[in-house]
């Protein structure tokens, strides 16, 4: 993994309130993490470098607790039937180009492949997400203005 690219990873870690950042491409992974600073917690150390082995993706989060207990696994499938569209990268979820647009999809509008479905910002870059299959959208699981994980369901189109 590039140097510059473990950077921007720190930079985007000190920048958010997140605990713990893990990016894996192919083979390859690196692990940040820090301690929370204040209260009677030791000082934080330096971001932790890692080269984790190759491991099942982590579960997305929807509670502090959570990421900090490894997270509760969630009884049975509770996502509709159909193609489930996933985060393709950490970042923060927006359903419109602005605050003032409307969402790129609604709940029962009919997409075709290549359809841009909502968008990521990621180290201040915006990637659009777009559609893999023609459908209809039967689910938006993304909350506007929130985080997402890696691999997170985002969408579910039938």
């Amino acid at each position: 993994m590039d140097l510059r690219k473990i950077k921007k990873l720190i930079d985007l870690l000190e920048e958010s309130n997140l605990a713990e950042i893990e990016i894996k491409e192919g083979e390859e992974s690196v692990r940040l993490s820090r301690t929370p600073v204040g209260g009677f917690a030791a000082p934080a150390p330096a971001p932790v470098y890692a080269a984790a082995p190759a491991a099942a993706p982590a579960m997305p989060m929807s509670s502090p607790v959570e990421a900090a207990t490894g997270g509760t696994p969630k009884p049975g499938n509770a996502l509709p039937d159909g193609h489930v569209q996933r985060a393709p990268m950490v970042g923060t979820f927006y359903a419109s180009s602005a605050p003032d647009k409307p969402a790129f999809v609604s709940v029962g509008q009919t997409v075709k492949a290549g359809d841009t479905l909502a968008i990521i910002e990621a180290m201040k870059m915006f990637n659009p997400i777009e559609a893999e299959v023609a459908g209809t959208v039967v689910a938006i699981l993304g909350e506007n203005g929130s985080p997402v994980e890696y691999d997170q369901p985002l969408f579910v189109i039938a």
